[in-house]
């Protein structure tokens, strides 16, 4: 195991391990002591990755209030606070971000479909630009201040980092910055279609999840697709808290 603080090689395995069941070792250079996950965002938890990554991961699919949260996870013997979901979220959240856009990197279709939604984030009114392909699978997403060229740029350059190639088709909305930033971000080859109906999908998939309330409504009335949710997080959690 390399030493997190001075990268060296020499260190020995100790017999104590730490109250999770953390193995630690001791670098025989800088005579530190250190364990698995030192150095990595999870070093001052006092729970397990897996089961703070769950906890996140259910506050941002499942759009749980905090304290929800902490009173499901009280009855399977995990006792914190709202605060303490509040502190993971800010940390865990950016972690969990980039490794779906890992996985979705190279993943995106030949066709995108491109809209903007004005909401409020944290009690200011964003533009969010978001991108599916024409499979209804997310491309990529950027929150926006200002709803402009810079802006619709900036988009398109994270979706192509995101998406690994080009589309060859991309559906838009009639917005005036979108036809200019195509072609100097995207290329002159890719087709630009403007049309009312042609983004249906993305405008019917964009206005049937903007309600909370729907959405927790549609998701308590169809407890089959909760143990599918439930088998597959605990999946993807599983195999996220691996890499770290």
């Amino acid at each position: 195991m390399t030493c997190p603080s001075c990268l060296s090689l020499t260190t020995k395995q100790r017999h104590k391990n730490t109250s999770l069941g953390y193995q630690t070792s001791r670098c025989q250079q800088c005579q530190r002591t250190f364990n698995e996950r030192t150095g990595t965002p999870f070093n001052s938890l006092e729970y397990p990755p897996d089961i703070v990554l769950l906890v996140v991961f259910s506050r941002l699919r499942s759009k749980l209030s905090l304290r929800d949260l902490a009173e499901i996870f009280l009855e399977r013997g995990f006792v914190f606070t709202h605060e303490a979901v509040r502190n993971w979220e800010a940390r865990c959240a950016p972690l969990i971000t980039d490794q779906l856009r890992m996985r979705r990197r190279g993943q995106a279709g030949a066709s995108w479909h491109v809209d903007e939604t004005y909401g409020r984030v944290q009690g200011t009114w964003c533009d969010l630009y978001r991108a599916i392909d024409q499979d209804g699978n997310l491309v990529d997403s950027m929150l926006s201040q200002k709803r402009d060229m810079d802006a619709a740029k900036r988009f398109f350059q994270q979706a192509l980092r995101t998406g690994g190639h080009a589309p060859e088709r991309v559906t838009t909305d009639g917005h005036r910055s979108y036809p200019r930033a195509i072609r100097e971000v995207l290329g002159m080859d890719v087709l630009h279609r403007c049309h009312q109906y042609l983004n249906n999908q993305l405008e019917h998939n964009a206005s049937y999840f903007a309600s909370d309330w729907l959405f927790c409504r549609i998701w308590s009335r169809q407890p089959h697709r909760q143990k599918v949710w439930a088998r597959r997080s605990n999946t993807f959690v599983c195999s996220l808290s691996s890499q770290f």
